[in-house]
Parts: structure tokens; sequence; C-alpha cells
């Protein structure tokens, strides 16, 4: 088997320039032993990953070609590359204790693995990713960015994020049409939030599924027309992390009072 044919509904882009590659898997740091890859692909980053001594690696594809493939080209390994999907697979039957997670991922489910990596994330102390461009600056930008969203809310929530580096399309088999880039996750301090977490995300997605709005129109749907805050004046792409913790906070402290009143 000489190459592995790359499947548009899959989202696959092989990397296949060694530079980057090892640009890339030299951007992970000893945050732990344990490493998974998601999407290995023809391998150019997971025969990196195996070289490196510091780092137990486990890599997981959806692609049956691309399993089938990496255990002829690297049958000493055979045991650490699996065949599944990552977004269906429970966490810990790759490691009990936590580990980082690295990949060249697939355009069109980076948001539905980030949002899996946020549900555990106790056990994901560092991401090292290369994703579109353009996601890559949204999960990035500050607070007051027009890019800054749902994602980048949800994920500085729990992670501080360093934009890495730029990559050309060239460097692709197939190229894509756009320009990607490497990002570095490092999970940081803030254990849980002082406010209830699913009002937290209610909030978050509710204020930004209208974002031109300020939050007193566009969070209607979940608070008292009688609730009142400073925050509320403002769109959502104002609001830091913080802010939002506060906001929730005010918005319980409203509704526990409401509810003695009764």
């Amino acid at each position: 088997m000489s190459i592995v044919r790359a499947k548009k509904h899959l989202g696959q882009h092989f990397l296949k320039d060694q530079n980057i590659a090892r640009k890339i898997t030299e951007s992970l740091l000893p945050v732990t032993k344990g490493v998974l890859e998601i999407g290995p692909g023809m391998g150019v980053l997971t025969r990196h990953l195996f070289a490196d001594a510091a780092f137990t690696v486990l890599a997981i594809d959806i692609d049956r070609e691309s399993i089938d493939y990496l255990h002829e080209e690297l049958p000493e390994h055979k045991q650490q590359i699996i065949y599944g999907d990552f977004l269906k697979s429970d966490i810990r039957t790759f490691y009990q204790e936590p580990f980082s997670v690295i990949g060249n991922l697939p355009y069109n489910i980076s948001s539905q693995i980030f949002f899996k990596i946020l549900e555990n994330r106790e056990l994901i102390p560092q991401v090292v990713c290369m994703i579109q461009k353009e996601v890559a600056e949204r999960i990035s930008a500050p607070h007051g960015n027009k890019t800054y969203g749902i994602l980048s809310v949800f994920l500085q929530t729990f992670y501080d994020i360093e934009y890495l580096f730029t990559v050309g399309e060239q460097v692709f088999d197939p190229p894509p049409k756009v320009k990607s880039a490497v990002i570095r996750l490092i999970r940081n301090k803030r254990e849980k939030l002082d406010c209830d977490e699913r009002l937290f995300f209610n909030v978050v997605k509710t204020g930004f599924n209208q974002r031109r709005k300020t939050l007193r129109n566009s969070l209607k749907p979940i608070i008292s027309p009688d609730f009142t805050s400073e925050r509320l004046s403002l769109r959502p792409e104002q609001l830091s992390v913080d802010d939002f913790i506060v906001l929730c906070k005010e918005i319980e402290t409203f509704n526990n009072l409401k509810a003695s009143e009764k």
C-alpha cells in the first residue's frame, strides 16, 4: 500500500511537510506522558511522536484505510494505532491518567472535537492542533474582537490559548482552499465556575445566537424582565469570561431572591 486516498467526507488533507510536522510535535510541552493523536492519516505526525521517548503515544482514526496503511508501515506500533471514532469514544479507554491531545484536525468536525475535549477537560490538560486559520483566530481572539464567539468563551474559560504559527495550503495533499494554523491549549487553574455551569453555557450560547443585539434583548428568553445588570447594555463579544461569570451570578442571585419571596 503506497498512499491513503484522501476522503472529502472525512475532511482529510494530509500533511506532507516534515519540517512543519516536526514543528507541530515539538510544540507539545512535557505536561503529560500520555499523548493521543486524533486522525493520524498517513502518519506524518505519528512517526515523529513515536520517535520521542518522552511520550507514550496512541493514535486513533475513523478511516479504516488509514489504519491498515499505518499498521503496514509501522508494524512495531500496531497496538498503539486504533480504529475508532474519537467523538463517540469513552475518553477513559485511552488513558486513566491525564493525557495530551494532538492532531491535524478535520475542519468539518474541529468544533465537535473541542466540545468533547471541554467535556473531559480534567483529563486533557494540553491540546496542540492544526485547524483552519479562521477558527484558530476565533478561538484565540480576546473579548472585544469581532471574531470572538461561543467557542472562544467556552475554551478560554478553562484553557489558556496560544496561536503558534500559520501554515500555508501547499504543505497538504490535497491542498485545502484556506490557510491553517497551529494552536496550543493549556488547562488553566479554574477548577469550577463561580456560578451554575448550565446557566453559564446557556447565557453564552443564547447571547451569541443574536450577537448584534445587546444582551438585554438577546437574553430575553432566559431572564426575568425585572432583572437588571450594567452588562445587559453590552453585546456578547464585549464580555470577557469573567464578565459572563459575574453576569450569571447576578442572574442566580436575582432568581433566588425572587424564589424566596414566593
